[in-house]
């Protein structure tokens, strides 16, 4: 890394530069996904198999929801190779990085059905796409947060946190109004296309805080040290009676 990337916090009892970049991200990018997430079901039962101008049967209600709910059970599972590739070989900056670009091409292709080629591969190319990209960045974003603070500021911790979620919370309501109302009056190429765009900018604004942030390295093979270590066994041992439940 170049000597204008910090790898450790500022010792100050400031708001961390970086932080305005991470939420201001993290609003667009769940407004992206929770507006294309809104109208998965109906675009796919009403829609869908008309995008190619071809005879066809609409996809009943029992398949699009069995497909929605496997589209949402993989970006839940995705956050754990996420988690793997920053820790070990990417770091956190550069996981969110690379995967928000993936990102930001399975918007696309939603976008893109019906312009050219069979429309049902452009939905399963871009869901895949999203369900890397989204459920990767998952596990990545609110650790990158914390990774900004250090002794002095660290008081400031919950504030931010709140700050985060509601970032969260205002992208994800503003989208699921506007999305569905996008697909009614202006069809599917606008209606993912806007999230699609707004996956962009957040992708944008997050590359703009790069000489910002904290960039924590990734560990490598010591990653596995820690793993196996007493103190890594006994701290994943904690977390069995949470994942039971789950």
């Amino acid at each position: 890394m170049s000597q204008s990337i910090r790898t450790v916090p500022l010792d100050s009892s400031a708001m961390p530069p970086g932080i305005p970049y991470i939420i201001g991200n993290e609003a667009a990018e769940r407004f992206s996904f929770y507006g294309m997430r809104a109208i998965l079901v109906v675009f796919m039962t009403k829609y869908l198999w008309l995008m190619d101008g071809q005879v066809g049967n609409p996809m009943s209600d029992a398949e699009a929801t069995e497909r929605y709910h496997q589209f949402v059970g993989l970006v839940y599972l995705t956050p754990f190779l996420g988690a793997l590739l920053s820790d070990i070989f990417l770091g956190k900056y550069r996981t969110i990085m690379l995967l928000s670009v993936l990102y930001c091409a399975g918007h696309a292709a939603l976008a893109c059905m019906g312009t050219v080629g069979y429309s049902q591969a452009w939905l399963l190319a871009g869901l895949l796409m999203i369900c890397l990209g989204s459920g990767g960045i998952k596990p990545c974003v609110s650790a990158h947060v914390g990774d900004q603070f250090g002794a002095k500021n660290q008081h400031l911790l919950s504030k931010i946190y709140n700050w985060f979620y509601f970032s969260i919370n205002f992208g994800s309501f503003f989208s699921t109004l506007l999305t569905p109302w996008l697909l009614e009056w202006y069809g599917p190429h606008w209606a993912f296309g806007v999230p699609g765009v707004l996956m962009a900018i957040a992708t944008f604004m997050f590359w703009l805080g790069r000489k910002k942030f904290i960039h924590v390295p990734a560990s490598g093979l010591k990653f596995f040290r820690e793993l196996f270590s007493r103190e890594g066994l006994v701290s994943l041992a904690k977390l069995v009676p949470l994942f039971i439940f789950i």
